[in-house]
């Protein structure tokens, strides 16, 4: 089984840990229909925003916020929908729309949790990483150090805290399905058992494959990579880049350790390069 542990979870919760939970977001079912972001904006009582005109086809909000914590990207490809392998005649099929479905990440190894200093930031029993806005004092370190821009701070009415996907924490430790993805009519925004998802995944990945679309693949399921894998991951059908996805991201806190001795080292030997020439001119 791949890797779901994290630093914190499940030891810190001293045997009250809970079966990790996460989404599958399935881009090949998307319909673009945005009922994911509705419901997550009431749900969580959410501030108005997108009514402006973007000129990015029928995507106005834009990218993922404080008051955006699902949001729905549209991509229109002049490429044929079904990838054939030869130089087959693609005219039934002229061009595609991508869709999907972003979401927070609620990564491994968490680098907007690790770098908050009020620990306003915290793993939940299920796994998931959720901000306390009773305890983030808009210090904002959690901000660059995330890999995706998920977190940001709400400048709406002086607030300056930061806000983030919680995977509706209020309702899954009441064993209730996350708004978006009950309100998903396709159920391309999948939630479950993290492991569960992941074999699922591997299977639907396959089938997808099956019908044509050569370029579709996995998006954070591997716990070898730059984060240790996601709590929300993605089946997509081009290169994460075209959705506007880092293709290899990494916790710039993995090797912060790393760092601090080499700065260390280094400054020792600039002292000692000192000493040595104080001490020669002295002689």
């Amino acid at each position: 089984m791949a890797r779901i542990e994290t630093e914190s979870w499940p030891a810190t919760y001293d045997g009250a840990a809970r079966e990790r939970v996460g989404f599958f977001t399935d881009t090949s079912v998307c319909i673009g229909c945005k009922a994911c972001e509705v419901a997550c904006k009431e749900w969580n009582l959410l501030p108005e925003d997108g009514f402006v005109f973007t000129a990015e086809s029928y995507d106005n909000t834009g990218a993922l916020g404080s008051e955006t914590w699902r949001h729905v990207a549209f991509i229109e490809q002049d490429v044929p929908l079904i990838e054939t392998a030869g130089d087959g005649d693609d005219d039934g099929n002229p061009m595609r729309w991508l869709m999907s479905s972003d979401v927070c990440k609620h990564c491994t190894s968490a680098a907007c949790l690790n770098v908050c200093p009020t620990g306003a930031l915290f793993r939940t029993e299920l796994g998931t990483v959720v901000v306390q806005d009773d305890i983030c004092n808009g210090c904002g370190m959690c901000v660059p150090a995330c890999p995706f821009g998920v977190i940001a701070r709400r400048e709406r009415d002086g607030d300056g805290r930061a806000w983030k996907c919680t995977l509706c924490y209020d309702r899954t430790k009441d064993g209730l399905t996350p708004a978006c993805a009950a309100a998903c009519p396709t159920e391309s925004i999948q939630y479950g058992p993290l492991d569960e998802l992941r074999e699922r995944a591997a299977q639907r990945l396959q089938s997808v494959q099956q019908q044509g679309f050569a370029g579709a693949r996995l998006y954070g399921e591997d716990p070898g990579d730059g984060v240790d894998g996601f709590g929300a991951f993605f089946l997509l059908l081009d290169e994460p880049q075209v959705y506007g996805l880092p293709p290899d991201p990494v916790d710039p806190t993995k090797r912060l350790g790393e760092m601090w001795g080499a700065a260390a080292a280094a400054g020792a030997a600039l002292a000692l390069g000192v000493a040595a020439s104080l001490l020669g001119r002295r002689g």
